[in-house]
C-alpha cells in the first residue's frame, strides 16, 4: 500500500484563525484528507505549531510555511514506504523534522500527514476508521463517555471568569443517543437559569458552552447545579460535574490571581479551595487544578484528593510521553488529556494511552479550542479505548461533527464496540 503523494492547503478553523488540510493518495488510488486543530490555552511544552509570523496576513498566524513543509514530503512517493506501517512513517516525519518539539516541519504539518495517512489506510482496506486504527496499534476498541462543556471562562470566553470550563459527566446513561439528549437539555437549561439571574447571554464561548460574566468561579458550579435540576436529572446520579481550571493561564509570581473575585491564592490555597469544591458539589474531574510545572504541589494535589477524584494533567502532561512517565513517578495526577496535536503524530499518541493504561492511569482524548469539521477525533477514542472523550459542548459544528460521527459508530458500526461506560464502571 504505496503512498503516491501528499499535499497540504490552508483552510480556516473555528475561530477563523489558519490551519492545515492534508490529503494523501495511495497507489490505489484511494485519497483521504485529515484537517489540524489548534488551541487557544495551550501548554509550554507542547509541540511547535509552525505559523507565519506575518503580521500583515492573520496577524501572523499563516501556516504556508506548514504546507510548504508538507509540499517538501513528496519525496515520501519515490521511497515508496508501506503506507500500513504508520509507526514507520511517524518514525521518518519525526526523523526529517529533526528538533525535540517539531518545530522545523512543524507539528501541525507532521499531524495532518499522520492523520490523513491513518484515514487513507482505512479507507483502502474498506473498513472504519476505528477499526483500522485499532487493528494497527493493535488497542480494544470501547465506547467512549463524553466530558461535556456548560459553562466557560478563561482563554475561552473572555477570560471573564478564570477558570476555564464547567463540564458535566454522565452517571446514569448507557449509550451515547440518551446522553446527548439528555446534556442538550441541561444546555438549554443553563442559559435559562443565566437569564433569569440576570446575566446577558450575548453569545458562546470558544468551544460552545456559554460564556457569562459571573461575580465569582463558585457561581458556575451553583449555576450547573440548578440546570441539571431544571433539566430534571439529579446533580451527582444522572450527571456529575468536571472543571478545567487551567490554572497555568492565571498563575504569576508564585500565585494565583482570581481578579474576578479580587483575591490570590498560594498552592496550598488553591489546593484547599478544590477539595471544598469537590465536597459541597458533585465534582468527580478536576483538569489542571496547579500550574503545569510544579510538580511537588501536584503530588500533594494527588495525595489529598487523588482516591476521590480524577486528577488530569492536561498542561502538566502536553501528549509527552517523558512527561507523563515523570508524573507517573511522582505520584502526580491520576489521569492524562490526550490532545494529538500537543505531541504530533498517532504514534506518539498511542504511546501516551499505552502509558498510561500501564500504569493504571485514566486517559481523556481530547478536542481543541480551535477545531474543525474533521471527525478524526471520534474514531480515535473509539480505537483508544481510552473511555473518555471530551470535544466542547453541544452547539458549533466543529463539535457535533464529533459528536454525530459518535452516533454513527453506534448505530451503524458499533458491534464489538460496546457502550458507553459510567458510574458502574467507573472509578469515580
Amino acid at each position: 500500500m504505496r503512498i503516491e503523494s501528499v499535499r497540504a492547503l490552508e483552510i480556516l478553523d473555528s475561530r477563523g484563525n489558519p490551519t492545515l488540510s492534508v490529503s494523501v493518495t495511495l497507489a490505489d488510488g484511494t485519497t483521504a484528507s485529515a484537517q489540524v486543530p489548534s488551541g487557544a490555552s495551550t501548554g509550554k511544552h507542547e509541540a511547535v505549531e509552525l505559523r507565519d509570523g506575518n503580521e500583515w496576513r492573520y496577524g501572523g498566524k499563516g501556516v504556508l510555511r506548514a504546507v510548504q513543509s508538507v509540499g517538501d514530503l513528496e519525496f515520501l512517493g519515490d521511497l515508496q514506504p508501506d503506507a500500513e506501517d504508520q509507526s514507520a512513517i511517524d518514525r521518518k516525519l519525526i526523523e526529517l523534522d529533526g528538533t525535540p518539539d517539531k518545530s522545523r516541519l512543524g507539528a501541525n504539518a507532521i499531524l495532518g500527514v499522520s492523520c490523513a495517512v491513518a484515514r487513507a489506510v482505512a479507507a483502502s482496506r474498506g473498513i472504519p476508521l476505528w477499526k483500522s486504527l485499532a487493528d494497527t496499534f493493535g488497542t480494544k476498541p470501547k465506547f467512549p463517555a463524553p466530558m461535556v462543556n456548560i459553562l466557560s471562562g478563561g482563554a475561552h470566553a473572555g477570560r471573564q471568569i478564570e477558570f476555564q470550563d464547567f463540564l458535566v459527566m454522565p452517571r446514569a446513561f448507557r449509550t451515547m443517543r440518551e446522553t446527548l439528549e439528555g446534556i442538550a437539555g441541561i444546555h438549554r437549561a443553563a442559559g435559562s437559569v443565566l437569564r433569569e439571574r440576570g446575566y446577558r447571554l450575548t453569545g458562546v464561548a470558544d468551544e460552545g458552552g456559554w460564556g457569562p460574566a459571573l461575580q465569582s468561579n463558585r457561581e458556575a458550579l451553583e449555576i450547573l447545579c440548578a440546570a441539571i435540576e431544571r433539566a430534571g436529572f439529579r446533580p451527582g446520579e444522572d450527571f456529575a460535574i468536571a472543571i478545567d481550571v487551567a490554572a497555568s493561564q492565571f498563575y504569576r509570581d508564585d500565585m494565583y490571581h482570581l481578579a474576578t473575585e479580587n483575591r490570590v491564592l498560594t498552592r496550598d490555597e488553591m489546593i484547599s479551595l478544590l477539595d471544598e469544591w469537590r465536597k459541597k458539589y458533585p465534582v468527580v474531574s478536576i483538569e489542571d487544578a496547579l500550574e503545569e510545572d510544579d510538580w511537588d504541589g501536584w503530588t500533594a494535589l494527588t495525595k489529598r484528593m487523588g482516591g476521590d477524584v480524577q486528577l488530569i494533567g492536561d498542561d502538566l502532561f502536553t501528549t509527552n510521553p517523558e512527561r507523563v512517565r515523570r508524573g507517573i513517578e511522582s505520584g502526580a495526577a491520576n489521569a492524562v488529556l490526550v490532545k494529538m496535536n500537543q505531541i504530533g503524530t498517532l504514534t506518539e499518541t498511542f504511546v501516551v494511552l499505552r502509558i498510561a493504561r500501564k500504569a493504571g492511569y485514566r486517559a481523556v482524548v481530547s478536542a481543541r479550542s480551535g477545531e474543525t469539521e474533521d471527525s478524526f477525533l471520534a474514531d480515535l477514542a473509539v480505537a483508544s479505548g481510552a473511555g473518555q472523550i471530551k470535544i466542547g459542548s453541544v452547539t458549533r459544528s466543529e463539535r457535533l461533527a464529533k459528536y454525530n460521527r459518535l452516533l454513527e459508530i453506534e448505530a451503524w458500526e458499533g458491534l464489538g464496540v460496546g457502550r458507553i461506560q459510567t458510574r458502574d464502571s467507573a472509578r469515580w
